[in-house]
This record gives C-alpha cells, structure tokens and sequence, in this order.
C-alpha cells in the first residue's frame, strides 16, 4: 500500500506544477510585459519558482522574455496553436449546441446565417416539432434590412453596408435609412435586434451577432415564430436568452467580447 501510495505522488506534483505552469502563461496573456518579480508578485509564487515553471514555456515556444528587459511575452509557439484551433473550427459545429438548447428552451425555430454582403445566407435550422414550420431553407439567402439575423450583423458593420435599396417586404418592413440606423443603434445598445413582422406577416424574430476571434461580427443566430407565440412582451423575454447564446459562441470562436 505504501509503495501504491508513493507511485502516485510524482503525478500529483506533475499535475501541481502544470497548473501552476498554465496560470503563469494565462497571466502573460492578461498582462504581457511584466518582469519576473511583477509576475510572481501577480501569480502569488516565488521567482525561482516562476523561472522553473517557464523555462519549458520558454522552451515551447510558448513564452518568450526580453534579453533586455526581463518582460515576459507570449511567444510564437501560441500563435501556431491558436492558428491550428482556428482550423479545426466549423461554425455550424460549434453553434450546434446552443441552438439545440435554445430550441429546448423557447420551443421555437432557431436560425443560424453568415454575412455575405449583400444578404445573409442560412447555413443551419433547428425546429421545434411541436411548432408551425418556417419556411427558410439552409442555403437560402435573406434580406439585411428585414431579418432579425441581418440587423443583428448590420449593427456592427460600417454605414457603408447599409444597402442603398430597402425594399419593403411587408407593411411593417424599415424602407428609411435613417429610421434603420436608429434601430441599428438600439440593436448596439441593447445587445440583440427584433424583426417584428417586417420579413414575414405574421413572424417576430429575435436575433443576436456572432463575433469571430478578430471580434468582427460574421454571423448571427435568431429564434422565430408567429406572432401568436412570441408576442412583444416575449420579445423582451427572449432577446437576453439569444444574445447569451450569441456569446457563449462567440467565445468559442476565440472572441475576448
């Protein structure tokens, strides 16, 4: 038993020290540029320790420190290991479990697009069974100005996306600039945008942008359903809920928002 005891302690301190190890390059990230003391000052260990810990850091390329100064960096190695994570990313696949859980949540249709200028286009659909089927397609190809989807990413481009025509898709749909760029400004300031019957009679959408790891907005998720369901005081109900869901995505694609 004691010899058992004693083969499982090396791997403790091993766990110990990675820990340890990973809070001083996490650091470095927040706060590039500290000395040695700063930065044992700032993890809470001592300075022999934090030479220990990033020597192999150092030797990964993963930290790098000023022969100069002393200031501790990132080193190139991260870039080499975000660039490979970035690769791997597939945004229907990373979005895949919030619009599942949001389609649990609100029992409505969840719609996930990407920005291609002038339109959005519809790269995923999760319906709830229980509802009235939408009749977006994956693939299709939506409206900027009339889609909650196309807001939610129009608020965060530069004027100049701002399409020259807006056609009115109902009697409801926003057809002046300036009355858009009012809305857009709410969207900003309130984190998520509505479609209130301006793309369809009788649809309320409620939209959030999507922010990549260069945090520009490249994408969008929104819930739909009738009117009869997602009245306006819903609206209020569910725009947190899907701009929640927006930036735990967002996160995932390496976003600091």
């Amino acid at each position: 038993m004691l010899r058992r005891n004693l083969a499982i302690v090396p791997d403790r301190n091993q766990s110990a020290s990675l820990r340890r190890a990973l809070l001083v390059l996490d650091h470095v990230r927040a706060h590039s540029g500290l000395t040695l003391t700063q930065l044992a000052e700032a993890v809470g260990l001592s300075k022999s320790t934090v030479l220990r810990l990033a020597t192999p850091l150092i030797e990964a390329r993963l930290l790098e420190r000023d022969r100069k100064t002393g200031a501790y960096r990132l080193g190139h190695g991260t870039l080499q290991l975000g660039q490979a994570y970035l690769a791997t990313l597939d945004l229907r696949a990373v979005a895949a479990e919030e619009s599942h859980r949001l389609v649990a949540e609100v029992r409505e249709t969840v719609h996930l697009v990407v920005y291609d200028p002038p339109h959005v286009v519809y790269i995923d659909k999760v319906e709830n069974q229980a509802t009235v089927r939408m009749a977006s397609r994956i693939g299709s190809r939506g409206p900027l100005h009339s889609t909650a989807v196309g807001k939610a990413i129009l608020a965060w481009q530069p004027d100049s996306a701002i399409p020259d025509d807006l056609p009115a898709m109902t009697k409801h749909t926003i057809t002046d600039h300036e009355r858009l760029r009012r809305e857009l400004t709410r969207v900003r300031q309130r984190g998520y945008s509505v479609d209130d019957r301006e793309n369809e009679p009788e649809v309320r959408c409620v939209g959030a942008p999507i922010f990549n790891h260069t945090d520009t907005v490249s994408a969008a998720i929104s819930v739909s359903g009738l009117t009869s369901r997602i009245t306006a005081a819903r609206v209020r109900e569910l725009g947190p809920m899907v701009a929640e869901a927006a930036a735990r995505i967002s996160r995932k694609l390496g976003s600091t928002r």
